[in-house]
């Protein structure tokens, strides 16, 4: 009986391994409705902008009066907007044309993406701070901050067009008569401000988020040890907080480089100093060019997803690997007085014992 009872085990198929395979159908068939949804939403647009942009617009035939199909061009529209070639050789578009202003944009783009968010960063990590402690009012600290980003885009652009405007408060207040939304600089350093303005909140509640996850014992221990604010901040909060910084830096990375409204509404038009990649691309659809805009879009698609894959791969990944096998040791390693053992948190006040010169 025990022999045949033996011989009989290894055909039976282990039960978490069923329960597993069940979950995973389940699991699939409960995403499937979603994915189906993203896959016409997003995926669809996508494709069709892809297989658009080697195709040549309608070209009007003056002999029948009628538009005719293009047919295929290939790469030509993304050579006419990297070289910017019109049809007449490279660098030949007309100046003020969307063709001309493609390597403008695409600095004014990056460089409005690199100033905001290096301020929104610094600002919402010094505001997060600050609302993380134990002071009183933090509640209705905390909802005050919200308005700026409750309020839509459109209403804050035009509140901040009218405070740069010629007459309007900036210039009341510094007796200065410079001419906000239409210099250069001075356009963007107004855009700038009325970015910083509205996204750094934000910024501060997803740092927040990340501040309200580190155990105060930590820094109980740090002090024991002998660690200054300094050191408690650059060894242990910093650490900790990593991977909430991470994901509010990508966050904020893909946003800036779709900035369409603000600038578009404080500048007034579409072609100017603050012109953005989304901006010409919005410029080029009202010209009616469908096949260089489909080129377009995919370009700036392709810069966005570049940047995004180069930031995950970069930095995102390492902090989530060393925070996942952190947050299991917290749910299965217990010392032997019952608490939790967080490898990340330890490492953290050792550095800053090592730092302040405690044994």
């Amino acid at each position: 009986m025990t022999d045949s009872a033996r011989t009989r085990r290894p055909d039976a198929e282990p039960a978490p391994t069923r329960r597993w395979r069940g979950d995973r159908a389940s699991a699939a068939w409960l995403i499937a409705p979603a994915m189906i949804v993203l896959a016409i939403v997003i995926g669809y647009p996508i494709v069709s902008a892809i297989i658009q942009s080697f195709s040549q617009d309608r070209i009007f035939n003056e002999q029948t009066g009628f538009f005719e199909e293009g047919g295929f061009a290939g790469l030509q529209n993304y050579w006419g907007w990297l070289m910017q070639d019109c049809g007449n050789g490279i660098n030949s578009c007309p100046r003020g044309t969307a063709g001309s202003q493609f390597w403008q944009a695409i600095g004014v783009t990056f460089f409005l993406t690199g100033v905001t968010v290096v301020i929104e960063v610094l600002l919402g990590f010094w505001i997060a701070v600050i609302m993380g402690r134990n002071i009183w009012g933090r509640g209705l600290l905390r909802a005050a901050v919200l308005v700026p980003w409750a309020i839509p885009t459109a209403v804050t652009a035009k509140l901040w067009a009218f405070i740069f405007a010629p007459q309007g408060i900036v210039n009341s207040i510094t007796g200065l008569d410079t001419q906000w939304t239409t210099g250069t600089w001075e356009l963007l350093t107004a855009v700038i401000i009325a970015d910083v303005w509205k996204t750094t909140p934000f910024v501060a509640l997803l740092i927040l988020a990340g501040l309200q996850m580190i155990p105060k014992d930590v820094y109980d221990a740090a002090k024991m040890d002998g660690a200054t604010r300094w050191q408690q901040f650059t060894k242990v909060t910093l650490p900790l907080v990593k991977p909430a910084l991470l994901v509010a830096i990508l966050f904020r990375l893909l946003d800036a480089l779709r900035m369409y409204d603000l600038p578009a509404i404080m500048q007034g038009n579409t072609s100017g100093p603050a012109t953005t990649m989304s901006m010409l691309v919005t410029a080029t659809i009202r010209e009616g060019q469908f096949a260089n805009a489909s080129a377009l879009s995919t370009i700036v698609f392709l810069i966005i997803f570049a940047c995004a894959f180069l930031m995950v791969k970069g930095l995102g990944v390492n902090a989530v690997e060393q925070a996942q096998p952190n947050r299991r040791k917290v749910g299965a390693g217990k010392t032997k007085k019952g608490t939790s053992a967080d490898t990340s948190s330890t490492k953290a006040v050792v550095m800053a014992r090592e730092d302040s010169g405690g044994k």
